[in-house]
């Protein structure tokens, strides 16, 4: 009975006993003396029946969800109840999700009949990679004589592994692609010209030679050799700024999924990808490969990354990237620019890198400090922590500012706009390579 919440029929039997032992009390007499007995003995045999009966139902969830869930995005999940008695139970359970998973907590009412199957429905939304299994149920189950509600805490089984995003539908990927990036494979992109030759009916203008035109009189074409795709390494920081909280994810998760998806998209258009991850020292690397195969290896490596207690180093992460690739390359940094003073590693990295390789910077910002540092005043604090905001915001600039003047580009931006941000890095580094 322990744990156990009286219901209505208890409390009933509760109060005729006390009645019956007063009315026992006052008449005097031996018998009605001792009648509150046995209302007392229905209500804990009723209970011990209810404990027993309870024990014995095979009470059970199964989990109903993908396997394999994507980081930021919600999925649906079903609970699915059920129990071996030929009777029908009443229950109440509030599904609980691991530590880096939200799901609605409100409590669900179930009434199961016997032979059949109850359902709850979440939505369940993941802030961070890794494996987890599913904690178990808290229920309480209403006893069949209406006198308790019994808790219990029933096991969940299920695996859930979470991994970085995709695109997955073609419409994310024309948004993305609408940033004027023509980043399919166009004919010359990156390529090198094999000969010059006739020109042919459909042969597009950009291939014609006008110089060769002007000497020859007539219409010249280049013919290119096969490309052979662009470079791109992304450096991702799992150093200990990237475990702070901006938005739905932390910092981490929203350099993770940048980077899968950047990936995928680059690798559709025959471009090599690598990657880095880097804390205090370099923590997992894949030289730069093609196609859907070093897209699943660079998302598994990713998916097995986790934010290191440590600060980042990203001279280490330059160097890495330096013996990783022999030709030009872009190379993403998703870091915090927070440190990206002129004497700062990150500077250095970038020395380190130029003029061999672009490097190209992103950061997130904080979106609390920009709305802090317009907000009006109402309390005698606040324009003390909008100045702050301020200044912060400022400083932030003025970071950006100087990664440029090194020959980098750089910028932040707030979640929602940093995966934009870095495509169209991409896209303009492929139009500057096929200039």
């Amino acid at each position: 009975m322990r744990g156990a919440s009286l219901r209505l029929n208890a409390f009933v039997l509760i109060l005729l006993t006390v009645a019956v032992a007063i009315a026992g009390d006052w008449s005097g007499g031996q018998i009605l003396a001792g009648l509150w007995h046995l209302p007392a003995a229905m209500l804990l045999l009723g209970l011990a029946y209810e404990s027993w009966i309870l024990s014995r139902s095979g009470l059970a969830f199964a989990l109903d969800a993908p396997e394999r869930l994507f980081l930021g995005r919600g999925s649906a999940f079903r609970f699915v109840c059920s129990h071996g008695l030929k009777r029908t139970l009443t229950l109440e359970a509030a599904p609980i999700a691991p530590q880096f998973l939200d799901v609605e907590a409100h409590i669900e009412r179930l009434t199961v009949r016997a032979g059949e199957r109850a359902t709850i429905q979440r939505r369940v939304t993941t802030s961070r990679l890794g494996a987890y299994e599913w904690p178990a149920l808290r229920t309480r189950t209403a006893g069949p004589l209406g006198l308790a509600w019994w808790p219990r805490e029933v096991p969940c089984t299920g695996h859930i592994q979470v991994v970085p995003d995709l695109f997955r539908t073609h419409a994310e990927v024309k948004s993305v692609a609408a940033l004027g990036s023509s980043a399919g494979v166009d004919i010359g992109a990156g390529a090198e010209v094999l000969r010059l030759r006739d020109y042919r009916a459909g042969d597009p203008p950009r291939i014609i030679d006008w110089k060769a035109t002007v000497r020859a009189d007539r219409l010249i074409s280049r013919e290119y050799s096969q490309d052979n795709g662009l470079q791109i390494v992304i450096v991702v920081d799992a150093g200990r700024s990237s475990a702070l909280r901006s938005g739905a994810l932390d910092r981490f998760g929203h350099y993770v999924n940048i980077a899968a998806r950047l990936a995928q998209f680059a690798a559709e258009r025959e471009d090599l990808v690598g990657l880095v991850v880097y804390a205090d020292r370099p923590l997992a690397a894949m030289a730069p490969a093609r196609g859907a195969s070093a897209v699943a290896r660079l998302r598994a490596l990713l998916a097995v990354s986790r934010v290191e207690r440590t600060e980042s180093n990203p001279l280490y992460a330059a160097t890495r990237v330096r013996s990783l690739v022999r030709h030009r390359s872009l190379v993403v940094m998703l870091t915090d620019i927070d440190d990206a003073s002129a004497q700062s590693q990150l500077a250095q990295a970038v020395r380190f890198l130029l003029p061999k390789h672009l490097p190209f910077i992103a950061g997130l910002s904080s979106a609390a400090a920009e709305s802090m540092a317009q907000a009006p005043a109402h309390q005698w604090l606040d324009p003390y922590r909008s100045l702050a905001a301020q200044e912060y915001c400022i400083g932030l600039e003025r970071k950006v500012r100087a990664l440029k003047a090194l020959g980098a580009p750089a910028l932040v931006a707030k979640p929602e706009q940093l995966e934009h941000a870095v495509f169209a890095a991409y896209a303009d580094f492929r139009r500057r390579r096929r200039a």
